[in-house]
């Protein structure tokens, strides 16, 4: 005869799905930090510059800025946190929630830069997260 499941195994359950859910999450947060830090340095550094050797005098010295740095490094800590996410969920469940960088990005451009936001660019926003949510409910 099985002994009943306890109060705390049928509570931890539950509870481990949702930390397993925090792999997805920190995905997507460390890929929009590194957008938007990515986006806020290349501003702040003016214009490519038209001749080859300023070229690779601009974009060593964007390599070598902390802030640049950084960016890179929440890039490779969402890959990480991607390959943490694979050995807890199919790809067919986890991928989708990726598109939460298509509504994160460009609302943070327009919050923090002061980029445009368009009926068009809204439009598709609002189909990204009606996909979101339906391949959340599947």
């Amino acid at each position: 005869m099985e002994k009943p499941a306890s109060a705390l195994q049928s509570w931890s359950e539950p509870v481990g799905r949702a930390f397993d859910h925090l792999y997805i999450l920190a995905t997507v947060l460390f890929a929009v930090y590194s957008q938007l830090v990515m986006r806020w340095q290349v501003s702040a550094a003016g214009p490519l510059p038209p001749e080859f050797a300023s070229k690779v005098g601009f974009i060593v010295s964007l390599l070598l800025n902390p802030w640049v740095i950084s960016g890179l490094a929440a890039t490779f800590l969402s890959g990480v946190a991607w390959m943490m996410a694979m050995t807890k969920f199919e790809i067919s469940y986890a991928y989708p929630f990726i598109g939460l960088n298509f509504i994160l990005v460009p609302a943070a451009g327009v919050l923090l830069f002061g980029e445009g936001m368009n009926a068009t660019k809204l439009g598709g926003t609002a189909l990204v997260v009606l996909g979101i949510v339906v391949i959340a409910r599947s």
